[in-house]
């Protein structure tokens, strides 16, 4: 009888001991929301981004959930990430409730933050104000102009010790982007990681704005975060240097 029992007894303990170990395995590391517009001329973009990111997720253990607007925004929404990452979604037309939890979740450092491309329409757009709080978390600019017959450009890496740009080539080449420029360079206000030479558009053109960064992080917010301009076209996936920049961010800002 107590050998049955002392097998019984091992045999729970096995069944305890392997579903402890799969639940360890099944629950991810982090979590994700990931913000993008189901419209547009950046939704080739998003849908790339979306594979690419569901891809990496499998492979790396972490989940991650897409919304298409900010109707579900709010604290409590926001408490369950540990990552948001804009994918092409301006910062306009946020219902009130959204905006004021994202502000708190970037002043509080709830989760870190990724943006991208479109994240810098900052104006006043389709009747909406500027959002100022959001244009003094991308370093106090405008949007003012873009190349709209769009060009390639080298891009250079000016901080090679960031998380963010481990692996990254010091200059990489974009093929194809609608380069953005503002009323002024973000740089006075964040630390530029990666800017454009305009130098080297091609086809060239007259749309510059001369100090050009391209990929900034604002460290007077308490959150890890930062912004990646290059988001227009899907092509950006098969560009090794563009997804091992997107892959550090991913790491780098959902840890705290």
């Amino acid at each position: 009888m107590k050998i049955v029992m002392k097998t019984v007894a091992f045999a729970i303990g096995l069944i305890i001991f392997f579903n402890q170990a799969t639940f360890a395995q099944i629950k991810p590391a982090f979590k994700v929301i990931a913000i993008a517009e189901n419209g547009g001329h950046h939704i080739q973009y998003s849908k790339a981004a979306r594979i690419w990111l569901d891809k990496l997720a499998a492979e790396n253990n972490f989940a991650i959930d897409y919304i298409e607007n900010t109707e579900k925004i709010n604290d409590a929404f926001l408490s369950q990430y540990q990552l948001f990452i804009q994918l092409d979604f301006p910062p306009y037309a946020w219902t009130p409730t959204a905006g004021a939890a994202f502000e708190k979740y970037i002043k509080e450092a709830k989760g870190g933050w990724i943006g991208f491309h479109h994240a810098t329409l900052l104006g006043e757009f389709d009747g909406y104000p500027m959002w100022n709080w959001f244009s003094e978390f991308m370093g106090g600019i405008k949007y003012k102009n873009y190349i709209p017959t769009f060009a390639s450009g080298k891009v250079r890496v000016e901080d090679k010790t960031h998380p963010v740009m481990k692996g990254v080539p010091l200059n990489f080449t974009i093929k194809t982007e609608e380069w953005y420029i503002y009323d002024k360079s973000p740089r006075p206000n964040v630390k530029v990681l990666a800017s454009v030479d305009e130098t080297t558009y091609r086809p060239d053109s007259k749309i510059k704005m001369g100090d050009h960064p391209v990929v900034w992080s604002n460290s007077k917010v308490a959150a890890k975060n930062v912004y990646i301009f290059m988001g227009h076209s899907p092509d950006l996936f098969e560009n090794e240097a563009y997804t091992t920049l997107f892959k550090n961010a991913v790491f780098w800002a959902a840890q705290k």
